[in-house]
């Protein structure tokens, strides 16, 4: 719960305040009255009667009622601190940015545990500990710099780092980022990056509020509720960006399935972030670009067009876009073409990229971005103008800055030259625009958001599901590893298409099995886990003589229990995964199958329950994608149905957390039917 009085306090009290501005309590303070907070203020100092020109009194107990403080005094000291000034003070807003809490051990984190409590048990906020503090239009409670100009339509930055946050803020102001508030939760002791997200989904206005939300996050305690609110606020208007941090393992964990070697908590993360809408960065530039690009007006189509003066920027730009599967199209032959060209200098090109050379004019630049507006068939333009040494480039900018504003279409503004002509960049910049100095990022930026799906529909699809089956199998069955049987059985009450197979543990049995099936066969032990490993599958047994020769040498295999007689399916090789991670439920993955899912890794991941779409999107996304369509004459395989079966098996996973780990290593498709050939599932309850 996000208090009003942490967002609007009437007064503000620092414990610690100093008149050192070396320290925080000191900078504090500095902060706070150089960017006129227009409450009353008072410092907590034991040694000093007055911080900074305000007096100062010498504990909490002395100060009278206040709305929010800071503290910034040894973390034993604060809990009975906060003790009282709960109690006493009639203060409802912490934000604690001392450190050695419980990033220092068990006993640090029992002082958070009793900060928490007396925060909750007055119903308040508490911010941190281990953090910079907050920034938003009423107050700058913070002790670092830079504190950017706080504009409401900028955005909403939440972080789980405050060193992070500060270089973030480095790296977007000189790019004409814009911050509405900023936010640093530190340990997130009662108030984490979810809870901030919560409280500005909650309290949307559309008139009002920030419509960038912008994510640090070094863990997410709280998956639904990330889920819940960004999805909500991203169908809301709102566009979101984030970094999440710490991810990666140290090394391959081991694992008994394929699944398991391949889905980490990056996994997940991917999976979460794909399924709420949230753009994904890796570091801070991007997250920077992706920002300003947010700022910007929205791109409606994947169609550039990029106006340059310099050639090689213009083609470093085309490839990033391309390779992110957005389109240079080639502007069509015209009168508006034709008259264009004629108020360009010769040797212009009007082909796309939009060359009009190092001396191009700014009514030059008028004309293309003019016609690119209302006539060539294009969604968003590019624009690279940097210093040619020659002449100056303010006019151009203004008329750049001028055109960002009139155009329906997005302008995206190229300028690199941020050292000849850093004055006239930075004029640009103070007009509210943004700038995008390295072509590359924006191009990376631009394609990453156009592929970032629209947050999904919660629904679980039951079409050819049957829930109670499903709860029956998974009650009656042992927990470890599941006998075909048993998979079979889920398959069946999951709407999965398998083959038809038979266990046998005598050769006898084998020759009947075999004969029910039907010829050719598939042939595999039953026992030990990695069957391939062993020599433990025989494909394409057609007699049976060949039956009980098979037979002997797999029941000889160490370990073996018994012999699976499969029908033999033909088709492309596919691999449908899903391991149970904790407080994220089942990440599903999706993929070519057989050795190539370990060897080649082109998998993509999703969070269950999957829909339609969101199933399609993991397929689509695969580099192996036009290998599953079908290429050179070759047939792929029915998409639909493989999508279907990854919803189905997504289905199955919802109503049957017991299971931890599954692989259907291969499915076989074709044009007309997908099969499930090979799988395991691991239950634990």
């Amino acid at each position: 719960m996000i208090h009003e009085k942490l967002l609007n306090p009437g007064s503000i009290a620092v414990v610690g305040g100093s008149n050192h501005l070396g320290k925080p309590g000191g900078k504090l303070i500095k902060n706070l009255t150089d960017h006129r907070f227009a409450g009353r203020l008072f410092v907590v100092n034991p040694r000093e009667k007055e911080v900074q020109g305000f007096p100062a009194v010498a504990s909490v107990e002395d100060l009278p009622e206040v709305d929010l403080a800071i503290l910034a005094i040894p973390a034993v000291a604060c809990p009975p601190a906060m003790e009282v000034l709960a109690r006493d003070k009639n203060t409802r807003a912490f934000i604690v940015i001392s450190a050695g809490f419980s990033e220092m051990g068990d006993e640090g984190k029992r002082l958070e545990e009793q900060m928490v409590r007396i925060a909750d048990g007055v119903e308040g906020t508490l911010i941190g500990p281990n953090c910079i503090g907050i920034m938003n239009p009423v107050h700058t409670s913070v002790f670092t710099t830079p504190i950017p100009p706080l504009w409401p339509q900028g955005c909403d930055f939440i972080s789980g780092s405050g060193a992070t946050a500060v270089f973030i803020m480095e790296a977007g102001i000189p790019k004409g980022l814009r911050f509405s508030s900023v936010w640093s939760v530190g340990n997130s002791a009662q108030t984490g990056v979810e809870d901030v997200l919560a409280y500005m989904d909650e309290s949307f206005d559309p008139e009002r509020s920030s419509r960038v939300k912008l994510l640090y996050l070094e863990t997410i305690r709280n998956p639904d509720k990330l889920l819940a609110h960004a999805a909500s606020l991203i169908r809301k208007g709102c566009r979101i960006a984030a970094i999440k941090a710490g991810s990666s393992s140290a090394g391959s964990r081991a694992a008994s399935s394929h699944t398991g070697a391949l889905v980490s908590s990056d996994a997940a993360v991917e999976a979460l972030f794909r399924k709420a809408g949230i753009v994904r960065c890796y570091g801070r530039e991007e997250l920077v670009t992706v920002a300003n690009v947010f700022l910007c007006k929205e791109l409606k189509g994947p169609r550039m067009a990029i106006i340059t003066h310099a050639g090689g920027p213009g083609v470093m730009l085309t490839d990033a876009l391309e390779d992110g599967g957005l389109k240079i199209p080639v502007i069509e032959d015209s009168p508006a073409k034709t008259a264009l060209k004629a108020k360009l200098f010769p040797g212009s090109s009007v082909e796309n990229p939009i060359d009009f050379l190092a001396t191009g004019t700014a009514d030059q630049l008028k004309s293309i971005i003019d016609a690119c507006e209302k006539d060539f068939q294009v969604d968003g333009m590019a624009v690279i103008f940097g210093s040619n040494g020659l002449v100056p480039v303010r006019e151009v900018y203004h008329l750049l800055a001028e055109k960002t504003g009139e155009c329906t279409k997005p302008i995206y503004p190229i300028l690199p030259s941020v050292i000849d002509v850093k004055e006239e960049v930075t004029q640009f910049l103070s007009l509210g625009h943004v700038n995008f100095p390295d072509e590359v990022l924006l191009g990376r930026a631009l394609t990453k958001i156009m592929n970032t799906p629209a947050p999904s529909d919660r629904s679980i699809f039951l079409e050819g599901v049957d829930v109670a089956g499903i709860r029956r199998i998974i009650d009656q069955a042992e927990p470890g590893y599941q006998p075909p049987a048993v998979i079979h059985k889920l398959f069946s009450a999951a709407g999965i298409p398998a083959v038809k197979e038979l266990v046998v543990t005598t050769s006898e049995e084998a020759l009947t099995a075999a004969r029910d099936i039907g010829f050719p066969l598939v042939m595999k032990v039953v026992g030990p886990v990695h069957k391939t490993d062993v020599g433990g599958v025989v494909l394409n047994v057609r007699n049976e003589e060949s039956v009980a020769k098979e037979f002997s040498h797999l029941m000889r295999i160490e370990g073996a229990t018994a012999v699976l007689l499969a029908q033999m399916a033909f088709g492309t090789e596919l691999f449908i995964g899903a391991k149970y991670e904790p407080t994220f439920g089942h990440v599903i993955l999706c993929g070519l199958g057989g050795i190539y899912v370990e060897v080649m890794k082109d998998f993509t991941s999703g969070l269950a329950p999957l829909t339609p779409d969101e199933a399609f999107s993991m397929v689509r996304n695969l580099r192996s994608y036009n290998i599953l369509k079908g290429y050179r004459g070759k047939s792929g395989v029915d998409i639909r149905k493989f999508v279907k079966i990854i919803v189905a098996l997504s289905s199955l996973l919802r109503f049957a957390t017991e299971i931890k780990e599954l692989d259907i290593n291969p499915l076989l498709g074709n044009n007309a039917t997908i099969l499930a050939v090979d799988a395991r599932i691991r239950i634990e309850k």
